[in-house]
């Protein structure tokens, strides 16, 4: 991923340890600090890479700048998990440490090749006049997790592209190695997905051209895409920017979309589908989700929770970001479902019926199941003595349903709105499996068929739950671990 305002900052070699420990007691004791999601030790945390598994592990790094909540001189940082929920941090894995990533090592992708786990990223580089030139890297990591760069660039910028040209993803499919990656068109300044073939990863790589899976304009740059296939289908997911909100509707600064396709055909580069484009995430923060075809036949994937160009009540304490736990993709329909992994469970302490009001520590998972005709609303980090909560208003006989977090605390990016809402059947039942981690959550609407994800900052004392009025409900609640 590449942000449109660059400064020039600290060089890696003189990162501080002493500064850096200072940072990361300041970011662990915030209020606001994430229990059994992954966040940042400091700093900033953006965009997920190298979603994957390889050596009997999964693993994931993230995009990190740990000086502050600003987008510096980024290198990636190396999370592993045995269950996709409980993830080890073991620091940084790849620096800009070549005159190919100088500036920066941005976004991408993994994927296993013989005993090796080959890390496809694009890196950043300056001239002496400040002129960006993105150059597609290739590096192989050992079970020992020692990464060795390959020491040429595999695709440079073609001639059709600006230097917007980034965040490849590396897949495989009839014998052949191939990867899409974001792109600007140098004609029209208009976002495209670009597509290359090789042989071998290490080249060379061929021009395909770009993707054609729509008609319609997709802003001025498309970051971020991914193509995965379930049951067959191919899915598209990626963020286009500057995308007219005539074509699709959508409130965040930058959204993530999904198109659901019928069928890809990698030579022509024809992506076709009967479906329309949609929002990923139905909710406030969710960007640069990564998904991979496991090799377990599942398709899993774990979005940024943050978006470009925005400020957050955290960034003071020196830290911002954090990802959405991951989810299980599945169709029903032609749509797609999103669903926790079913080890996020083993985090659940003791389970305590919710009849209506509890005290809770903020950190929680939350199963609510409403009955048809019924309108209440659901407070959450509330606080009874000054009126503030972060309110899920609930009308299952108007089918309707809104995250309401204007009066939740500390004010978040309230340029781009305090609500959002989707539409549901009337007269139906709702089913709800709401988790909350002290800044974040994750509401999964009847069985994962939308999806809510939102940064909330409430004040001292709000760790209220309660719901509104005598309605037909039930609820369970449990306290959950850290990770």
């Amino acid at each position: 991923m590449e942000w449109s305002t660059e400064k020039r900052y600290l060089p890696y070699e003189k990162w501080s340890a002493k500064t850096l420990l200072k940072l990361q007691t300041q970011a662990g004791n915030s209020p606001y600090q994430l229990h059994y999601h992954i966040r940042p030790k400091s700093g900033l945390l953006n965009d997920p890479n190298g979603f994957s598994y390889f050596n009997n592990e999964w693993h994931v790094f993230y995009q990190s700048y740990p000086f502050g909540p600003v987008h510096g001189l980024k290198s990636w940082d190396h999370c592993v998990s045995q269950d996709l929920v409980h993830w080890n941090d073991l620091g940084t894995a790849i620096y800009p440490d070549t005159d190919l990533d100088s500036h920066g090592a941005y976004s991408g992708s993994a994927k296993v090749i013989d005993d090796k786990l080959f890390l496809m990223y694009t890196g950043n580089a300056r001239d002496a006049e400040w002129i960006r030139h993105p150059h597609q890297m290739g590096a192989f990591m050992d079970k020992s997790n020692n990464i060795e760069k390959l020491p040429t660039s595999l695709i440079e910028q073609p001639q059709h592209t600006t230097d917007h040209f980034r965040d490849p993803q590396i897949l495989e499919h009839g014998g052949k190695y191939y990867c899409i990656l974001g792109a600007q068109d140098k004609a029209t300044k208009t976002g495209k997905i670009a597509l290359f073939e090789a042989d071998d990863v290490k080249g060379p790589w061929h021009d395909l051209g770009y993707v054609d899976f729509t008609t319609e304009e997709m802003g001025y740059m498309i970051e971020c895409p991914n193509l995965v296939f379930i049951d067959e289908k191919p899915v598209l997911i990626f963020c286009p920017q500057g995308l007219d909100k005539s074509i699709v509707k959508y409130e965040n600064i930058y959204p993530n979309m999904v198109l659901v396709g019928d069928k890809f055909d990698f030579k022509s580069a024809q992506f076709d589908s009967k479906n329309s484009i949609k929002n990923l995430d139905d909710g406030f923060d969710v960007y640069a989700t990564q998904p991979f075809n496991a090799p377990d036949g599942k398709v899993y994937a774990l979005s940024w929770v943050g978006l470009p160009d925005l400020t957050y009540p955290t960034d003071i304490e020196n830290w911002s970001g954090c990802y959405s736990q991951v989810k299980e993709l599945s169709l029903k329909d032609g749509q797609l479902i999103q669903k926790p992994v079913s080890a996020i469970k083993d985090l659940r302490q003791e389970e305590v019926p919710f009849t209506g009001k509890l005290e809770t520590k903020n950190q929680y998972e939350l199963k609510l199941k409403v009955a048809e005709s019924q309108k209440t609303t659901l407070h959450i980090a509330a606080n009874e003595e000054n009126g503030e909560s972060l309110k899920l208003h609930i009308d299952t006989a108007k089918g309707e349903l809104i995250l309401d977090r204007e009066n939740s605390g500390f004010t978040v990016n309230e340029k781009y709105g305090t609500k959002r809402a989707i539409k549901l059947l009337e007269n139906s039942a709702l089913d709800l499996d709401i988790f909350v981690d002290h800044s974040l959550i994750e509401i999964f609407i009847n069985g994962g068929e939308h999806v809510l994800t939102a940064r909330f900052f409430p004040k001292e004392g709000s760790n209220k739950l309660l719901i509104d009025k005598n309605i037909k409900f039930k609820g369970q609640y449990w306290e959950m671990a850290d990770i």
